[in-house]
């Protein structure tokens, strides 16, 4: 008899830890300017100084032999195939921490629907990564169903019974989070995390698009 679940292998679950960690920049890009004296504008420039050293990173990867083979000593394993010859997840990731507190200058509420949007989207992809592994038997293209309706409900578990609690976040965001808000929130997460948006046959990261994408939707849903 085939056991529903199937092993997920450790550098996915490793992967999704570190995933995991990322949160504490949305935290910090909300909280840190209400909470200190640095504005948001300093959070702009610090998260730039990231993007331009996770730049070297990569930049470093591709044309310093030795740094390569140290790179990949290091974190090979934590790496996806295709990630050997292109940019890794990581960067595209702090190139959404980028774009998402350079929205937050927009205004207070902005910077709410920012932190709520990137919150939502690495939690929720760590779940249907981690789910499509372990349970995924519907694919599509190169996700799953399941792991789909994991990242949905996630993330409207966290609309419902989490961001509303947190301190001065509905104060922000400027309004009371419905069921109608957090269902549309959810899959919009859900959706975009499972259909690339794709340029020239081209499928894009979805590490740099969904937050800045569904923080504007946030905005919209208010």
């Amino acid at each position: 008899m085939t056991s529903l679940f199937r092993r997920v292998p450790q550098e996915e679950v490793t992967r999704k830890f570190l995933h995991i960690l990322v949160l504490c920049f949305p935290l910090v890009i909300f909280y840190w300017p209400i909470y200190s004296i640095f504005s948001r504008e300093w959070m702009v420039a610090a998260s730039f100084g990231l993007l331009c050293c996770a730049s070297v990173v990569e930049y470093l990867r591709f044309r310093n032999g030795a740094f390569s083979q140290w790179f990949s000593r290091s974190f090979g394993s934590m790496l996806r195939e295709n990630e050997s010859s292109q940019l890794t997840g990581g960067f595209y990731v702090v190139a959404a921490i980028f774009l998402c507190s350079v929205t937050s200058l927009y205004s207070e509420s902005m910077a709410a629907s920012s932190f709520l949007a990137f919150t939502l989207f690495i939690i929720g992809d760590a779940a249907a990564a981690l789910v499509g592994k372990a349970v995924g038997r519907v694919k599509i293209g190169q996700k799953t169903m399941e792991g789909a309706v994991g990242c949905f409900l996630i993330c409207l578990t966290l609309c419902w019974l989490v961001f509303p609690h947190l301190p001065l976040f509905a104060d922000l965001w400027g309004k009371e989070i419905t069921w109608g808000n957090a269902i549309a929130l959810s899959a919009a997460v859900a959706i975009l995390e499972l259909f690339p948006i794709q340029y020239r046959g081209i499928s894009l990261n979805d590490n740099v698009y969904v937050p800045p994408l569904v923080s504007v939707f946030a905005m919209l849903v208010m």
